[in-house]
């Protein structure tokens, strides 16, 4: 077996198609919109270049067939929030084979340890949490957008290797039929009445706000959570151009406290029910068209929540309860008009018990279940889980 480095606009072609030979008779399967895997490799697009670097390589066999694939990379801040510099794999697909899958962790190893790291999680996204983040373990079932699919084998393979569960990532499934529990309801209205917080979704003519909003709350929710840096002005309006082509302002939820952005709750349209199951990677204009005749139509059944987060002033106090709690109160009233079936919330982290807790108060139920992996580099140094928040 070979290893090649992915660098011409060959290689990169064939690193987009070459799963396509894996999940060829896969009916689960939907295969991500090209665009959306080039632009994490883009140094013009991703900025995570600035502070780290990425390489992509090639398995191929004895007689030239292509088999696996694997990308790492590391970014500064990223690495520097460990105990020890931790780098990440993903976008790793392969035979059923464990020789050709150790050769592809060993490859993006050595290129990490030749860059200082000390530990690699995977698999994992050269950018932001919400895509392309996790090993699927449970749930084989059609994939949301952005979210990782995988065959069930691959986790026989990651931990064959010494990888590590780091921490589960748990998606929530709360379906539109039946009420919101009444305790928790009442709880939620109590504390829509205190003096000072208000809950809302932004409407379609304050979109460009949402941006904002959104970077000024993750900012402080999120920055201590491990291996989690600041987003920027830029970031944040270049997630917010991403997803305006297709997000309905309904699942766009904001928390206040005295008029200032205290929380959010984002959720999407599930764009591989709009369009990527029907396109085959690439949008075109029969693409864009069937974007538009099946959102008029409301034939995307699933919303799908990719991010949550209050500022730590506002934790513990219910805000978490009232703003989930409104926001799937909406969502079951207006089921008949938005066409939605069923609420996912993705990345619910088995670290994160008071947002698990949440997920259940609202009647969801785990429905998928991802591993994020850690290998260490040191064999010897002790192993150590993701800290409870």
């Amino acid at each position: 077996m070979k290893v090649k480095k992915v660098d011409t606009q060959t290689l990169a072609k064939l690193f987009l198609e070459m799963p396509q030979l894996l999940y060829a008779t896969d009916k689960n399967y939907i295969r991500p919109l090209d665009k959306d895997i080039q632009q994490v490799f883009d140094p013009q697009k991703n900025n995570l270049y600035t502070i780290g670097d990425c390489c992509r390589w090639l398995l191929f066999d004895e007689e030239g067939k292509c088999i696996g694939r694997i990308a790492a990379f590391y970014d500064k801040i990223s690495a520097g929030n460990y105990a020890q510099p931790t780098g990440g794999c993903g976008f790793f697909e392969c035979v059923n084979n464990e020789e050709a899958a150790f050769l592809l962790f060993d490859t993006a190893k050595q290129w990490l340890l030749s860059y200082g790291m000390e530990a690699m999680d995977g698999p994992i996204n050269f950018g932001s949490r919400e895509r392309w983040w996790g090993l699927l373990v449970d749930g084989f079932v059609p994939p949301c957008y952005c979210s990782n699919y995988n065959p069930p084998y691959y986790q026989a393979l990651f931990e064959a290797y010494g990888f590590q569960v780091y921490f589960k990532q748990y998606t929530y499934r709360r379906l539109t039929d039946g009420d919101i529990s009444e305790r928790y309801a009442m709880k939620a209205r109590r504390i829509l009445g205190m003096k000072g917080y208000t809950f809302d979704y932004i409407r379609r003519k304050d979109l460009d706000q949402a941006a904002e909003l959104f970077r000024e709350i993750y900012n402080k929710a999120w920055i201590n959570h491990d291996g989690v840096g600041k987003m920027t002005v830029e970031q944040a309006a270049k997630l917010m151009k991403s997803l305006k082509p297709i997000i309905d302002p309904i699942g766009l939820w904001f928390a206040y406290f005295e008029h200032k952005p205290v929380g959010f709750f984002i959720s999407i349209p599930d764009v591989n029910q709009l369009l990527v199951k029907y396109v085959k990677g690439k949008i075109g204009i029969k693409g864009l068209l069937l974007l538009f005749w099946n959102r008029w139509f409301k034939r995307c059944k699933t919303l799908f929540g990719i991010v949550f987060g209050v500022i730590p002033a506002h934790q513990r106090k219910g805000v978490e309860v009232a703003l989930i709690m409104e926001a799937a109160r909406i969502f079951v009233n207006k089921k008949d008009k938005t066409g939605y079936e069923e609420l996912q919330m993705n990345w619910i982290g088995d670290f994160n018990p008071k947002m698990m807790n949440l997920a259940q108060q609202i009647g969801a139920r785990i429905y998928k279940i991802h591993h994020t992996y850690r290998y260490l580099f040191d064999r010897d140094k002790p192993f150590e889980r993701h800290p409870m928040l």
